[in-house]
């Protein structure tokens, strides 16, 4: 069966799936990745653009010798994988897009880029983990999801924050979205704080063959809010 990759966004990891992709597991086989700087890997040196780590996540996956796959890109993953269905578009047989937009300067983002990049200067890598994982909750610090979200976030050194801030900022998928051939679902919690409806929008009517699902009251961690629901919308897609 053909397996699902999913690529994880700013300051995430592969661990932030745990336990919200069970259902999935069962059907097909479940490759996650850690991009270099975050996660598991936050060691590694990160890299400086959006395409850069496109290319990094194509050649794991020769690696790996996968052939055909899903992929699955949220927040600054989805921008990957935006890049990726590009450049690896016969391995790429369907495309969700969680969470994110075709523009890297995320216009209604609780703050602007530059915001982030001062205040982590200031602030320092764990604070500002804590601080903008409380962001992807609709109830922030109350979260359920929250305290292991923030965990894996803080893994993310400065230098990290910085890199992947700027790779957002200087990114922009707006014109090549109508070269998307794969099919393509766009998920996204309605109360995302990161993501606005114009940016998922602009996604649906651009994409030639895309479907959109909304999931009520959710912020930018549908997977970790309400997984069950997640999981369902996903297995539906796939299976079609």
């Amino acid at each position: 069966m053909t397996p699902l990759v999913l690529v994880h966004g700013f300051m995430g990891g592969s661990a932030q799936w745990d336990g919200s992709i069970a259902v999935l597991k069962q059907n097909c086989e479940v490759i996650t990745v850690d991009l270099p700087g975050f996660g598991a890997h936050s060691k590694r040196r990160p890299l400086t653009s959006i395409g850069a780590y496109a290319d990094w996540v194509i050649q794991y996956l020769r690696r790996r010798d996968v052939g055909a796959y899903h992929l699955l890109g949220h927040s600054m993953g989805g921008m990957i994988a935006q890049e990726m269905a590009l450049r690896d578009e016969a391995r790429i047989t369907s495309l969700v897009l969680y969470a994110t937009g075709a523009i890297g300067v995320l216009p209604g983002r609780f703050e602007s880029i530059e915001e982030s990049k001062r205040r982590a200067t200031h602030d320092g890598a764990t604070a500002t983990a804590r601080r903008i994982s409380a962001t992807w909750f609709l109830e922030r610090e109350a979260s359920s999801g929250y305290a292991h979200c923030a965990a894996i976030a803080c893994n993310a050194q400065l230098t990290a924050i910085h890199a992947g801030l700027d790779a957002m900022q200087i990114w922009s998928g707006e014109q090549r979205l109508i070269n998307i051939k794969q099919e393509t679902l766009i998920l996204w919690g309605d109360k995302d704080r990161t993501y606005r409806w114009p940016q998922i929008q602009k996604l649906w009517d651009t994409i030639p063959v895309s479907s959109l699902a909304v999931v009520p009251g959710c912020a930018h961690a549908v997977h970790a809010e309400k997984p069950g629901l997640f999981q369902d919308v996903l297995s539906d897609f796939l299976r079609r």
